[in-house]
């Protein structure tokens, strides 16, 4: 998109703008691609994904025209494998890790496993069965990477699962959270419709400590697994903020993946306030909505910024400008209370906090204006403290403490995963890992009720 076409762009264009920007391997690439690989014995790859999947079998089924079976190869070790494959920080992970580094380049991991679950789900495969019933129930809180994860794991174990979210379709940040031109929606519905197979309810539109009462989930079920992931964005703290024009980024990035798309942003100048994946989420949907002109405000440093590499690049590549060292003081609205402008300051890093990262001070004196429409905060998301003090779990600002090992909450029936038991220090935040979260949960619950089994037979 160029600049002078921007203020001519009908709903129509900008709808366009948000179709997948990536497109996929052909046949021909995918098995010469395929053919590339060593099919490693001791494969490092596999040993840097974080759940796991075989991925040199996954490849030789491709190379072998078995592209079902790469597919369940794929998706019994990663339930939401198809997003993982358009989304996973690859290159840091089983790419990064691929022996062919060393050499020439690495084997496109990821727009293969794309490959493999692309062409089941336009072949409407289901790809695994229920396992046979054990007479366990089990309710899961949240129907996010974690939870759906957790679900489809225990659901081939046998028990009854029941999944409460609170949106109207599941699939979590998968569905609403992240941009429909590298994610659409339909990647995580066959996700979720995967899951559904095996039997397991989806109760959508269900809010629990609302509609279904914690005391409920407590009494009717073996197991309860919070997986309810975070919660909005929270205030910057700073005068102006409520005007008309400033967002919640993920409240933001949401509209646009249920195509409520609007013309609000053409020809305007957006600012986006952080610089995690969220934020580059919020400065790259702004492009494609026609604004004028994206920047991102971030109080420290690119090399402290918390979005992925190919995330930054992609933002780069959409003209959104960077500012580094700078902060938000007030937002100025107009006499109609709509945002104008903005006022800023400069800082400078001073010594480390306890997470490591040194601290951003402003700079007295260096404050500036700059002339905005509107404001997109995207500074982390606050946490669900109210439910989690319903269930009377044990946490740390939201942060649900856990046995590492079990993945129980300090109520030894509740098993936590997912968003809600990352906190900061504790590595970093991927859907992946949330996926990987909820397998272990699910072997974790499984133990613990055979071994109650057992003891009690």
């Amino acid at each position: 998109m160029n600049n002078n076409s921007k203020t001519q762009l009908s709903l129509y264009d900008l709808k366009k703008n948000f179709q997948e920007v990536h497109l996929g391997l052909s046949n021909q690439e995918a098995i010469e691609e395929a053919n590339r690989c060593l099919y490693c014995y001791d494969a490092p790859c596999i040993t840097a994904c974080p759940t796991g999947i075989d991925i040199p079998s996954f490849i030789k089924k491709i190379a072998s025209g078995n592209v079902k079976g790469s597919a369940k190869t794929i998706m019994i070790s990663n339930p939401i494998g198809a997003s993982c494959a358009r989304v996973c920080p690859t290159e840091e992970l089983c790419e990064g890790a691929c022996v062919l580094n060393h050499s020439t380049k690495p084997i496109m991991i990821g727009n293969l496993q794309r490959y493999a679950t692309d062409w089941a789900m336009k072949n409407d495969q289901l790809l695994f069965k229920a396992g046979q019933k054990n007479g366990k129930t089990v309710a899961i809180v949240g129907g996010g990477p974690a939870g759906l994860s957790a679900a489809r794991e225990l659901a081939l174990l046998g028990y009854q699962v029941t999944i409460f979210e609170a949106e109207k379709e599941a699939g979590g940040l998968n569905t609403y959270g992240i941009v429909s031109f590298r994610l659409p929606q339909a990647i995580s519905f066959w996700e979720v419709d995967q899951v559904k197979s095996l039997d397991v309810e989806i109760r959508t539109n269900t809010r629990v400590g609302k509609d279904v009462s914690v005391k409920e989930l407590m009494e009717n079920y073996n197991a309860v697994v919070l997986a309810i992931g975070m919660s909005s964005v929270p205030k910057l703290g700073i005068e102006g903020e409520d005007l008309d024009g400033v967002y919640d980024a993920i409240e933001f990035v949401k509209t646009t993946k249920s195509n409520n798309i609007s013309d609000h942003l053409v020809g305007k100048r957006a600012v986006v306030i952080g610089a995690g994946n969220t934020a580059i989420d919020g400065a790259t949907c702004s492009v494609r909505l026609g604004a004028e002109n994206v920047k991102i405000l971030y109080r420290r440093t690119e090399e402290e910024m918390t979005a992925y590499d190919f995330e930054y690049e992609f933002a780069k590549q959409d003209g959104v400008e960077f500012r580094w060292l700078m902060a938000p003081k007030k937002i100025i609205g107009d006499e109609n209370g709509k945002v104008k402008a903005m006022e800023c300051i400069k800082m400078e890093l001073a010594e480390p906090n306890e997470d490591g990262r040194r601290r951003p001070v402003p700079v007295k004196g260096s404050e500036f204006t700059l002339q905005v429409d509107a404001v997109i905060k995207a500074i982390g998301q606050s946490r669900y403290i109210q439910l989690i003090d319903q269930f009377g779990l044990e946490h740390d600002g939201g942060v649900v403490k856990i046995n590492q090992e079990t993945f129980q909450t300090s109520n030894e029936k509740i098993f936590a995963c997912g968003d809600v038991i990352f906190g900061k220090g504790q590595g970093e935040a991927m859907v992946v890992s949330a996926a990987q979260q909820g397998k272990d949960t699910a072997y974790a619950i499984h133990k613990q009720l055979f071994k109650k089994t057992t003891e009690t037979a």
